[in-house]
């Protein structure tokens, strides 16, 4: 359950600003003439209210309002640059940010939602009380943009005139938050009252990074207001704790999906990609994984890019699965990006044309970013988001310093990639049909796998498990990760769980548009599939041949053999398919080691997946029957083959059966 206006409006309780006019008059103190034109432009009573309080509350110098024109977006650069928030380098329209070495990533620690009393929220998340989180707002925000100028960005999180698009303002003292917005998001100034009315809400982001020192950071706190629809970020600057609009309104928007539209729309984590199939077809994929785990590659991996982090999704009236980008760039992380994996993003990023924001990469004594895995020798030395770096550079505990780190990320605008499609500002969305979940997954699941239904597809993607990336701050081991999603569901899993089984199982979805829902895995290692070293057993390009294997799933022209979690490729299918997409000689033993079923480990996942799940109250009880399903057709394969079972067994067993 949401409860919606429940309780005081924190910013609007520590302003005090209620009326219209009292907010002209704080306007009038604090907006020069030539932006209060600008702002009075917008007609939205409650926008108003919000910008007036967080002015009273933050306290700028001054307050510039950005319309998307260029000559405003020339002075949120100029002021990045001044305020030493980016540094030119030496291609034209690049610049590096550097945030500090000890905020890398989401500090997950400090993140909470503010609850209400009697509210339920995500059993992975952390919560405060709206009265505590009042004080503490209070505390740490009041003055908090004294000596800085206070940016103000409207924007809309979608195609403009999409039935899932939502409204948005950024308030922030950072020129490189608002830089990176203007990147990322459609600014809407031009719109903005109109898309108000017409989707009937808008969501408030609130930022400022105080001092910007390293003693700040204990006091670093992020808060997600879902009453109200407001998010605060305070003394941090790490873009995925700071751009507000990304993953704070993505919160805001699985609410939307969850409990107001619960079946007919979805907020997912998701790349959005296109795959050509025979004869030019042309085929939707829409997939789900952690970050850093080979979502971005995945994504421009397709024909026809659209997005490769976040997917709005609706059933039509015609019975189609629709989906839009709620972005327009990438804040995609660089490291193991190159040439031979990724050569349309390393076009932008070699070559000057793309106005680019790098951040935690090295830059050498000439102005050139370096990162690892780029693919290419590195320099001898350079400046990094350490400090000085050299070879062979060792830190207090001996242990070699890397060029960038590993959650180091580039911003760029999604319509300088050679792929990009057109279709990414069509608000009608594009038809989809192929969803896809995956982790970084060493040791248990085969590269790719089909769900018998959409239940069993679901599952798939409450049971993600995946390897720790740096993109949370002191995230270690391996972890679930229910849909790749669970950072971002504001209330309990169950509730989200629920929709997504009456989402793709809805009845009004044609029966040509049925979803087809697959398990994704690149990462297993040669060690797990009886070798000795950690390599992988693959690499970045042959995601072109799982996505186009799947691509022809969707329309019959392929067969699988069914296995307890779900159908897989025959080899004679991957063959072609390897040497025809990417000109690769796939051996029957690499297919043997990939696709055979390792029971005791897929056991061992299941297991967790049930006892985890059983500890939250309300949880379909069909995840359960269909995992206990997947379990025992596992254990009665183990029975004849043994804990190793290969393609070839699985046929036999059917056979026999």
């Amino acid at each position: 359950m949401l409860l919606e206006n429940k309780g005081v409006d924190i910013i609007l309780e520590i302003g005090g600003i209620k009326s219209v006019d009292t907010a002209y008059k704080v306007f009038e103190k604090k907006i020069d003439s030539g932006n209060l034109s600008k702002l009075l432009k917008i007609n939205q009573k409650y926008v108003l209210l919000k910008i007036a309080n967080s002015i009273a509350v933050c306290n700028p110098d001054n307050v510039f309002i950005s319309t998307g024109s260029e000559e405003d977006r020339q002075f949120i650069k100029e002021l990045a640059l001044k305020n030493h928030e980016e540094t030119e380098l030496a291609m034209k329209g690049h610049t590096i940010h550097f945030d500090l070495k000890e905020e890398q990533g989401r500090i997950t620690d400090r993140t909470f939602y503010i609850m209400n009393e009697g509210e339920e929220v995500n059993s992975l998340a952390k919560k405060i009380l709206r009265k505590d989180a009042l004080n503490d707002i209070r505390d740490k925000m009041n003055g908090i943009m004294r000596g800085k100028v206070m940016q103000i960005g409207f924007y809309i999180r979608g195609p403009l005139g999409s039935p899932v698009s939502n409204p948005a303002i950024e308030i922030t003292s950072s020129a490189y938050v608002m830089h990176s917005a203007e990147i990322l998001y459609r600014n809407s100034y031009l719109n903005f009252d109109y898309e108000v009315d017409r989707i009937g809400h808008f969501y408030t982001n609130i930022h400022s990074q105080g001092q910007n020192r390293p003693e700040d950071l204990p006091n670093a706190r992020i808060y997600m207001d879902r009453s109200y629809q407001t998010t605060y970020a305070i003394n941090c600057t790490y873009a995925g704790n700071t751009l507000l609009l990304k993953k704070g309104n993505h919160r805001f928007s699985v609410d939307k999906a969850v409990y107001k539209n619960r079946g007919k729309e979805l907020s997912e984590h998701m790349f959005i990609t296109g795959i050509e199939g025979t004869d030019g077809r042309l085929t939707w994929f829409a997939g789900a994984a952690p970050s850093g785990c080979g979502k971005t590659t995945t994504a421009m991996a397709g024909h026809h890019f659209i997005g490769d982090d976040l997917a709005q999704m609706w059933i039509d009236e015609t019975g189609a699965i629709r989906s839009v980008n709620p972005e327009c760039g990438i804040f995609g992380i660089v490291e193991n990006l190159n040439w031979e994996g990724d050569p349309l993003l390393m076009e932008l990023l070699r070559k000057e044309g793309t106005e680019v924001i790098w951040s935690n990469v090295l830059v050498d004594e000439k102005g050139f970013p370096h990162w690892t895995g780029n693919g290419e020798e590195p320099p001898e030395s350079g400046f990094n988001f350490q400090g000085f770096w050299k070879r062979d550079i060792k830190d207090k505990n001996g242990k070699p310093v890397p060029i960038s780190h590993s959650n180091a990320r580039v911003t760029l605008t999604s319509k300088d990639i050679a792929n990009y499609s057109l279709k990414s500002e069509d608000p009608e969305g594009v038809i989809t049909r192929i969803f896809t979940y995956s982790g970084r997954d060493s040791d248990t699941m085969p590269p790719v796998r089909v769900a018998k239904n959409s239940d069993h597809g679901v599952v798939i993607g409450a049971s993600i498990v995946s390897a720790a990336t740096s993109t949370e701050v002191g995230a270690t081991g391996v972890n679930r990760a229910p849909w790749a999603n669970a950072p971002f569901i504001p209330g309990p899993l169950a509730d989200y769980m629920d929709a997504q089984f009456r989402f793709f199982g809805n009845q009004n979805i044609a029966k040509e548009y049925k979803p087809v829902m697959a398990g994704l895995n690149y990462f297993l290692t040669d060690k797990a599939r009886g070798g000795t070293l950690d390599k992988l057993l693959g690499e970045k390009r042959d995601v072109k041949v799982w996505l186009s294997w799947l691509e022809r799933k969707a329309h019959d022209e392929v067969n699988i053999i069914e296995t307890p979690i779900g159908g897989i490729p025959e080899y004679d299918d991957l063959k072609k398919m390897f040497w025809t997409i990417i000109q690769k000689e796939y051996p029957e033993s690499l297919y043997i080691k990939q696709f055979s079923l390792y029971i005791d480990n897929i056991v061992n996942r299941i297991d967790l997946q049930i006892n985890a799940y059983g500890k939250e109250k309300g949880v379909p009880y069909k995840l359960f029957d269909i995992l206990n399903e997947q379990k025992e057709g596992l254990l009665n394969l183990k029975k004849v083959f043994g804990p190793v079972v290969t393609p070839a067994d699985i046929l036999k067993f059917s056979n026999k059966g």
